[in-house]
């Protein structure tokens, strides 16, 4: 069978995986929410479809990996209350199975270090619906014999999205909150990351998906204004500055997240093992253009 992967949530991280796919000769089939980015999707030679919405179902016999990547809420994983029978129903037919999630899963450690052992006690709400969302993908992968790979994002950035997104949209800000350090990862280091395990495969395995650096996040604003000629945005103190309740949770949890794991047991080697990295190469293809 030609190798197939459903993505569901075929957003920023999936397009980035799906030319490295599709370059192999893979069969790549994505899901989108709305009729309007359709065209967009499949413009890269992706099979679209809208779900919930088109039949879906009707394609399950013909995938060997499927890639999950649309976010739960209060209700819970969209795909897993939907769909969770008949991906059980996959055993022996899927190969892969990965789940992408986040390290807001762990909650606050006051830029202490976290690795995959670490309990997760989430502090936000988003952190507690992904923990809610890996423990039943983990439950129905356990009961049905699945191999489940769930990989924790930290911050992601790159094309389009980042500091220097953020800088020519003008909405850039320094804000200083003591102590405060985040992990990233590019976006070409995530596909990166699961074109390894894809390729491994195996029975299955959790993995922290960052860079080499957690760092303030105004060191990585005024680098990135330094980069492209800009004036570096002036500082904020966080408690004097007025954010929405979105962006203050993002400044709610501080810890450092080690990526040994994609190291030793994929093979991963980091294009961008830094931000100093990553955007240097963000600011070749700004020029480039």
């Amino acid at each position: 069978m030609r190798k197939t992967i459903l993505v569901f949530g075929h957003g920023y991280s999936a397009a980035a995986l799906s030319p490295l796919l599709l370059n192999e000769g893979w069969r790549v089939i994505g899901t989108t929410r709305g009729q309007e980015r359709l065209a967009d999707i499949r413009a890269g030679g992706v099979e679209a479809h809208v779900w919930p919405g088109d039949n879906i179902k009707a394609l399950l016999p013909e995938v060997s990996h499927i890639l999950l990547s649309i976010a739960p809420d209060a209700d819970g994983d969209p795909v897993l209350s939907r769909l969770g029978p008949e991906i059980a129903a996959l055993a022996g037919q899927l190969v892969w199975l990965g789940y992408l999630s986040t390290t807001a899963v762990y909650g606050d450690h006051q830029g202490g270090w976290v690795d995959e052992t670490t309990p997760l006690v989430p502090s936000t709400r988003r952190g507690a619906w992904r923990v809610a969302a890996e423990a039943g993908w983990q439950q129905l992968a356990h009961n049905a014999g699945l191999p489940l790979h769930i990989f924790r994002l930290a911050g992601i950035y790159g094309p389009g999205r980042g500091p220097f997104a953020k800088l020519q949209a003008g909405t850039a800000r320094r804000i200083i909150k003591s102590g405060q350090v985040f992990s990233r990862i590019h976006v070409d280091d995530i596909a990166a990351t699961l074109m390894a395990s894809i390729r491994q495969g195996g029975k299955g395995g959790i993995y922290n998906v960052c860079d080499d650096l957690a760092a303030p996040p105004e060191d990585v604003i005024g680098y990135a204004a330094e980069l492209l000629g800009l004036p570096v945005p002036v500082a904020e103190p966080f408690d004097q500055a007025g954010m929405s309740a979105m962006a203050r949770s993002f400044y709610a949890e501080s810890k450092r997240v080690r990526n040994d794991r994609i190291k030793n047991q994929l093979g991963v080697v980091l294009n961008h093992p830094t931000y100093v990295e990553g955007l240097r190469a963000l600011q070749k293809r700004v020029l480039d253009a």
